[in-house]
């Protein structure tokens, strides 16, 4: 089960509230089939119905997927971007593709446990081993590439990230009670033609309302790095680095989703790109228990009543983004801005893209770790700082990435040249995902908190900002959206 006891779940279901989609699922005895809370259908007597935390739990309890509501679109859970445990740790794993490219023990070698450990502790809270979570993601993966192209089968089943065709054909008929040629044929005529240029594909990306796209596209396009990311037309775009190849990503806010438009070099990365750009754009968040909190605050109540749902913005890459950081202290962002798009020219890999104006992958850690640190354009001691993180990230000493532990992540980042409080926690804000990450010595936080009336010395704010744990990183958006810079709107 979930933190929910049964009551609160009857009650969710009773009431179809969509904001537990993906919180947890129900299960119909007598159907045995498992449906989301906000499912359209008459809800099921309590007596009848049973709660996982998964969907994987229900398709391993021989539950199939709700052809109406379709459960396996739902937003992902809350719970693994605002945890550091070990099972936090290992869904953004699994999300991010790790078991179907390197088996449990290289998911467990990521987390630095045994593979006893790491599916014991998943199957007691998600009533699922990272086998059966991953091919839950597998089938997902599966039914959107059916649905929304026109790829043969075993191309779909390989880019699926299945090892045969039986194993998908039987997978796809078990979890959604159709084989694979008959959810094809319930696509609405000319929708499953799909997109015309090859490796191509445009898709929803759902999330819990509301959500306020102003700062959070506005932040992305006005620190874009010119050849890696770039707004048109109404989306932010950007180029990805991927497990299989690279893609670029097209994203746009419309009122009940994220219209995205992937271009993949390799279709077995479609899961992993999802993956990354609905955890930068923090999709799965729960924005009703986040304004509540800092609701509770009568000095932060107007601006959240203002405009409710605001995200944290978020990286694809967690290396890259430190380097930025790193790029963007004691700077404006236009110089920032500058002095990356110097380095991805010089350092980057070239990729092409028709429709707009990317040219670069940002350079890898090893790319840059080779470059003559002299021809950096920046003081002494922050060429120091640059040169020494992008040395421990090419040669392993530090690692960032979804798995990493928070908590010893930023000790390591403490311990190098130049890194302070505000690095580190830009860092652990927007690279890690920490929703508790604080700002109190940023000027814009602290012009902010005078404005408003809140403490403005880093100590008394600390002390303030107590009672909006463990949301504080959503506070720091609400707070930068005072002022007038350009991070704080949605471009034109």
């Amino acid at each position: 089960m979930t933190r929910f006891d049964r009551e609160h779940c009857v009650r969710a279901v009773q009431s179809k509230d969509a904001r537990f989609d993906g919180w947890f699922y129900t299960a119909v005895l007598t159907t045995r089939i498992y449906c989301r809370p906000s499912c359209p259908v008459v809800p099921p007597k309590p007596a009848n119905m049973t709660f996982y935390p998964s969907a994987a739990a229900c398709q391993q309890a021989g539950f199939r997927a709700c052809k109406r509501c379709r459960p396996d679109t739902s937003p992902g859970s809350p719970e693994w971007n605002q945890r550091a445990d070990l099972v936090a740790r290992a869904m953004r794993l699994i999300t991010d593709g790790v078991v179907d490219r390197e088996g449990v023990p290289g998911l467990a070698a990521r987390l630095g446990y045994s593979t006893r450990q790491v599916e014991r502790q998943l199957l007691a809270e998600l009533g699922a081993g990272p086998l059966a979570l991953a091919r839950a993601q597998r089938s997902q993966t599966a039914r959107l590439l059916i649905e929304t192209t026109a790829l043969p089968m075993a191309e779909i089943a390989f880019a699926a990230g299945f090892s045969s065709i039986r194993a998908f054909n039987d997978t796809v008929r078990e979890v959604f009670a159709l084989s694979p040629s008959e959810l094809r044929r319930r696509v609405p005529a000319g929708r499953a033609a799909g997109e015309t240029t090859p490796g191509t594909l445009s898709l929803r990306l759902p999330f819990r309302a509301p959500l306020n796209p102003d700062n959070l596209f506005g932040h992305l396009a006005a620190t874009a790095v010119p050849g890696v990311e770039e707004w048109r037309e109404g989306a932010y775009r950007r180029t990805l680095r991927l497990p299989y190849g690279h893609g670029i990503a097209a994203l746009a806010p419309r009122p009940d989703h994220i219209a995205c438009r992937l271009t993949l070099s390799d279709l077995r990365d479609l899961a992993v790109a999802i993956s990354r750009c609905r955890r930068m754009l923090d999709l799965d968040a729960d924005p009703v228990a986040v304004d509540d909190r800092l609701r509770t605050d009568p000095l932060l109540a107007p601006l959240v009543d203002k405009a409710p749902g605001r995200r944290v913005p978020r990286t694809v890459d967690e290396a890259e983004f430190a380097v930025r950081a790193v790029l963007g202290q004691q700077v404006s962002t236009a110089a920032a801005r500058t002095h990356a798009a110097r380095l991805v020219t010089a350092h980057g890999i070239p990729v092409d893209d028709p429709e707009g104006g990317l040219t670069h992958l940002f350079p890898t850690p090893r790319a840059l770790a080779a470059l003559d640190p002299e021809t950096l354009a920046m003081p002494r001691t922050r060429r120091a700082t640059f040169t020494t993180l992008v040395g421990q990230l090419a040669d392993g000493t530090l690692h960032l990435g979804v798995e990493s532990d928070w908590a010893e992540a930023r000790a390591r980042l403490l311990a190098l040249p130049g890194f302070g409080p505000w690095t580190v926690d830009v860092i652990a804000m927007r690279a890690f995902g920490d929703p508790d990450a604080f700002l109190p010595t940023d000027l814009g936080i602290r012009r902010a908190a005078a404005e408003l009336g809140l403490p403005s010395t880093p100590a008394a704010l600390i002390a303030r900002a107590e009672a909006w744990r463990p949301w504080r990183a959503y506070a720091v958006q609400y707070l930068w959206a005072t002022d007038s810079h350009p991070i704080n709107f949605l471009p034109v």
